[in-house]
């Protein structure tokens, strides 16, 4: 069953990024522009983070074993429609597509990961392994989209989702009994509208506020995307309060251990994405890298990501505080992304990049799935759907806000390293694209930071009983 569960996730958080190292062989393919390019990250990002609550919701309501087979199916089909893409307007809306079945799909998994893995030893395990895929598979998802693009073509960064689902879904009918609808069925229509626009202008808005290497902060649909998420989000939570069946029971944000959790995740998600974003480019556009080449770098904070994950929720989590472990795991990421800020031109791999990659992947390690069992942490049963999808909403929106927001602070540092090296053309261009990373790594580490404190002062000492080691003569089928 994890087995299963984990492919699942893999295939969500690799479509993230596989398409990334993929984007400038299919717009040579398509003919696309530089300025229409981020609509294939954006498109899926959007349709992604806006569903989610929604269809944690569906799980609830349809069945978690049925929105899982719906959004296995849904993403192997979307998938090769997007491979097959003869226009980049196919292409786009194939994305949209995708971020549609991932919204489903993200939700029924972690759900079905929480109330299947139940017992705090089995509990640790099967955590550690997801938190090790949710973290890890974004740079899995770069290497994979360096050697399919290099060796194949751009078309199977997407048509290889087909192999990943179709061996999920037969797992999924052999391995999973019915998991029938845990809620009456009553869905909460002002809640579902409010938050799915709120996010989706959220997620533009922040997606927007960036073009090409323009800073558009000032733009007036950026500005007022970004107000209509804050009126939107608001009324959300005063309707959460009032109505008889919320979307999100505030309940589930508002738990002692989970609150911190959810704060953490998005943190996390907003220092992780915009760290791979900038590595990527530094290593392509200022050491040469190839495609495959820069997916190979990643390596070393894949594996950093699986040892820790595992480690820690293996044998740590049950005899340690969430309060140290957490809060280490953003320091050491935080360390990690400080100590990138030495690079240069000419910087060796090994010298310079090969420990900050294995501290940002240990730290990252200790962080995802720590903040993903907390956050799923005592949920009812029939809250499962909609803790799972905050996670997921949680750790996209973040990725979203992120991204933008560094990408906005790199452009202010090339601006104005520019603005004050004018004595030749190549080379202060050279060294304004390294200013730009430094300083996006600089603000990553500070965003890594904020949630270590966050999470020291709120998070309590106690191990939580769920997570505490059962005894050995426990039933192994006890749960």
């Amino acid at each position: 069953m994890l087995a299963v569960l984990a492919l699942s996730q893999l295939m969500i958080v690799l479509d993230a990024t596989v398409v990334t190292i993929a984007l400038p062989s299919a717009q040579k393919s398509l003919g696309f522009t530089t300025a229409d390019r981020q609509w294939i990250i954006t498109a899926y990002a959007l349709a992604f983070g806006s569903l989610l609550l929604f269809c944690g919701k569906l799980t609830d309501l349809l069945g978690r074993k049925n929105t899982l087979m719906i959004g296995l199916a849904g993403f192997a089909a979307v998938s090769a429609v997007g491979g097959a893409a003869g226009s980049f307007a196919m292409l786009v809306t194939a994305r949209a597509v995708q971020g549609c079945f991932a919204a489903l799909l993200a939700p029924s998994v972690l759900s079905l990961l929480t109330t299947t893995f139940t017992d705090p030893k089995e509990r640790g395990r099967a955590f550690g392994v997801f938190g090790a895929v949710a973290g890890g598979g974004a740079s899995v998802g770069l290497l994979l989209g360096g050697f399919l693009t290099e060796y194949l073509s751009w078309r199977w960064c997407l048509y290889v989702n087909i192999v990943f689902a179709v061996l999920a879904l037969l797992g999924a009918l052999v391995l999973f009994h019915g998991h029938h609808s845990t809620t009456a069925a009553h869905l909460d229509a002002p809640g579902v509208l409010t938050v799915s626009g709120g996010l989706f202008a959220l997620v533009y808005g922040f997606s927007n506020a960036v073009k090409g290497n323009t800073n558009n902060w000032d733009d007036p649909v950026t500005i007022g995307f970004l107000i209509a998420a804050l009126v939107l989000l608001s009324a959300f939570v005063v309707i959460q309060t009032r109505v008889r069946h919320p979307l999100l029971p505030l309940r589930i944000l508002g738990h002692r251990y989970r609150g911190p959790a959810f704060v953490a995740l998005f943190l996390a998600g907003a220092g992780l994405f915009g760290a791979l974003l900038f590595v990527t480019y530094y290593v392509q556009q200022t050491l040469g890298y190839s495609a495959l080449q820069a997916g190979v770098a990643f390596l070393p904070t894949v594996g950093g990501m699986v040892l820790a994950s595992i480690t820690g929720n293996v044998v740590l989590v049950r005899r340690v505080s969430p309060r140290i472990l957490l809060p280490t795991g953003l320091l050491l990421a935080a360390i990690g992304l400080a100590l990138l800020t030495r690079i240069d031109l000419g910087s060796s791999y090994v010298g310079v990049l090969l420990l900050p990659l294995v501290l940002l992947g240990l730290g990252l390690g200790l962080a995802f799935p720590t903040s993903i069992n907390l956050a799923t942490l005592d949920v009812d049963p029939a809250d499962a759907g909609a803790a799972s999808a905050s996670v997921n909403t949680s750790q996209q929106v973040g990725g979203a806000v992120g991204t933008a927001v560094l990408n906005t602070l790199a452009i202010q540092a090339a601006s104005a390293y520019l603005s004050t090296n004018r004595l030749s053309v190549a080379l202060p261009i050279a060294h304004a694209a390294i200013a730009s990373y430094i300083a996006a790594f600089w603000w990553g580490s500070a965003l890594f930071l904020v949630g270590a404190v966050v999470t020291v002062l709120l998070l309590r000492t106690a191990v939580p009983d769920a997570l505490k080691h059962v005894k050995d003569e426990a039933p192994p089928d006890g749960r």
